[in-house]
Parts: C-alpha cells; sequence; structure tokens
C-alpha cells in the first residue's frame, strides 16, 4: 500500500468510531426529535460534532482519501442541522405564521394593499357614473348569465324581495347571486396575485373590474331607491371578501413592482425576495376568502336585518384590522423580525 493510502487508513480507524455514535445519534434526532434523546446522547452530540468537523478540517488539510472526505461533509452538515437549525412543529409554524409573519407582511405592504383599494374604488367610481348616465352600461360591466333579472329594468320590489330573501328558494336568485359574486370574486383575488408578475397590468385590469362591477350594481340599487339595503346586504360579507381581494392584489402587485424595478438585484432576485411578502399574502387572503364563503353561506342567509348586517360585516373588519395592525408587535417580533 502507498503511503497515503495507509495514512488515510489509520486516520479512519483512529477516528471511525465516533464517527459510528455522532452517526446514530443523528439518525435517532432526525427521526424522534431532540427532546427524545437520552441525556447521555445529548451531551455526546455537541463533543462529537465539534470532534468530527475538526477531522474533516485535517481531512481536507492533508489530503486524504476523497471517499473519507465527502463521508465527514454529510455527517457533518447532518448533524449542523440537528445542533442549530431551529426545529418547530406544525402547531408552532400555524402560530408563528399567524402571529407574527403574516400580519407584519401585511403592514410592510400598507402601499400596495392601499394601491388595491384604491384601483377598486376607481373602478366602481367610473361604473356607477357611467351606468347612470346611460343604463346600457350595466351590460358592458356584469356578465349576461348574472345580470339576468337583477338589469336596469328590474323593478324595485324584485330587487327588494332578492335582497331580504322574501323570495328565498334554495337555489333561487339569492343563492345564485352569493354563489356567482364569490366564486367571480375568488377568481379575481387568485388570479390578480398570480398574473401580477406580468409586470402588473393583469392584476390592475382585474382590480379596476371587480370594481366596476360592483359600482353598477349599486348604481342600479340606488336608482331604485335601495342603496342603502344593497350596501346592508354585500356588507354581511363583502368587507371581508373585498379585503382579501385587495390584499391577494397587492401580492401579485408587489411581485410585478420587482419585476418592473428590480434596482440593484438581479430579476430573479429582486422576484425572489418581493415573494416572501407576496406568499404571505396569498395566504392571508385565502383564509379571510374562506371566512367571508361562511359568511356569506350561512350568515347573509340567516339575519335580514339591515343594521345587523352591517354590525356583523364592519365588526368583523374591524378584527381583520386589528389583527394586521396589533399582532406581532411584541418583544419576540422584534428579537426576531421578518425579512423585509
Amino acid at each position: 500500500m502507498s503511503a497515503p493510502a495507509i495514512r488515510s487508513t489509520r486516520f479512519r480507524d483512529e477516528r471511525e468510531a465516533d464517527w459510528k455514535r455522532l452517526g446514530a445519534i443523528v439518525e435517532a434526532a432526525e427521526k424522534r426529535g431532540l427532546s427524545r434523546l437520552s441525556f447521555d446522547d445529548a451531551r455526546d452530540l455537541v463533543l462529537l460534532y465539534r470532534q468530527a468537523t475538526n477531522s474533516l478540517s485535517v481531512a481536507r488539510e492533508i489530503s486524504l482519501d476523497l471517499a473519507v472526505v465527502r463521508y465527514l461533509e454529510s455527517l457533518c452538515a447532518r448533524a449542523y442541522l440537528v445542533v442549530y437549525a431551529p426545529r418547530e412543529n406544525l402547531s408552532g409554524l400555524f402560530s408563528r405564521f399567524f402571529a407574527h409573519s403574516a400580519p407584519q407582511a401585511v403592514r410592510r405592504s400598507a402601499v400596495p394593499i392601499a394601491l388595491a383599494f384604491l384601483l377598486m374604488a376607481a373602478g366602481a367610481v367610473a361604473a356607477y357614473l357611467l351606468t347612470g348616465r346611460d343604463p346600457a352600461w350595466f351590460y358592458a360591466f356584469v356578465p349576461g348569465d348574472l345580470a339576468s333579472g337583477r338589469g336596469p329594468g328590474a323593478s324595485a320590489e324584485a330587487l327588494r324581495r332578492v335582497i331580504y330573501g322574501e323570495d328565498y328558494q334554495p337555489l333561487g336568485e339569492l343563492g345564485a347571486f352569493a354563489t356567482y359574486l364569490f366564486s367571480h370574486n375568488t377568481k379575481v383575488a387568485l388570479f390578480a396575485f398570480a398574473l401580477g408578475i406580468v409586470f402588473c397590468v393583469p392584476s390592475v385590469v382585474l382590480l379596476l373590474y371587480n370594481g366596476a362591477m360592483l359600482g353598477t350594481f349599486v348604481q342600479i340599487h340606488v336608482d331604485k331607491d335601495l342603496g342603502l339595503d344593497f350596501m346592508g346586504w354585500l356588507t354581511i360579507h363583502g368587507v371581508t371578501e373585498l379585503s382579501a381581494i385587495a390584499i391577494a392584489s397587492a401580492g401579485g402587485l408587489t411581485l410585478g413592482y420587482a419585476m418592473l424595478f428590480p434596482g440593484p438585484r438581479s430579476r430573479p432576485a429582486a422576484l425572489r425576495h418581493a415573494g416572501r411578502d407576496a406568499v404571505k399574502l396569498a395566504v392571508v387572503a385565502a383564509v379571510m376568502l374562506f371566512c367571508a364563503g361562511l359568511l356569506e353561506g350561512i350568515g347573509r342567509q340567516v339575519v335580514t336585518d339591515f343594521w345587523a348586517r352591517l354590525a356583523i360585516g364592519w365588526g368583523v373588519g374591524l378584527l381583520w384590522l386589528a389583527w394586521f395592525c396589533l399582532a406581532g408587535r411584541e418583544g419576540r417580533a422584534a428579537a426576531h423580525p421578518e425579512p423585509a
């Protein structure tokens, strides 16, 4: 045998028992967690990890057998993750996300969220004014299958019966409109987020269109002196649902802005950086849309009083706002800030 081979064999034989012992402890920790290790295993883990890193350093320095070097690199990497990488169970991850990460991401995205609300409002105002001047604009903003029975020609009494469920049927007009509106808004939120990467344009168009559809429906009801009644009917779930659309769209706008103006980073790097908060906004929007579905499918069918609908809708909205503004501001958030 050559001198390097003899040296490599001797080096391995002198230390291999400790490496195997460390490998067994690491495997046990990976399978059962650090908390399940015995006192002796926990004590030996750190000591053997340090010895293994020293062996790796020596092996690289004296150019030992490449197989030994690769084995030690793998062993040290696994041991490092066990010793230093944070380990948290699923409930801990959910708790940290909703208590810290999500509201912090929403606060950091205040500007794009405000812009999303402004775009929806602009679309609503424009459609309201256009429909007020010429009712035919209603059919330009509202799909034909949804406009049936609720167009400019509908009587005030017919619209009132729909709002207050006086003609309630399991799959009647109110249920059909509620189902369509929730499905439509969910699609808008998803598309506005996903397509925002195309330099913001699809997100802006979808926000304007969604606002336009809302504005033209408001005008039709205002024209029949049912504006407040319609807003009460919409508020119970609309505050949550429209806010979810704005938040999801803000995620898309953030991605699109990173594509347009990457700054000193490359576009892929800027996109990865923006995606940290954008993905969190998408998850928040999904949770809000789920809650809006419950409010729409249950609350609005059961609660028909105008003031009760307003109280529920804006009350839930204030709870969302309190979560966004107040959560994640305590000492833990300061000690472990989220990446900007």
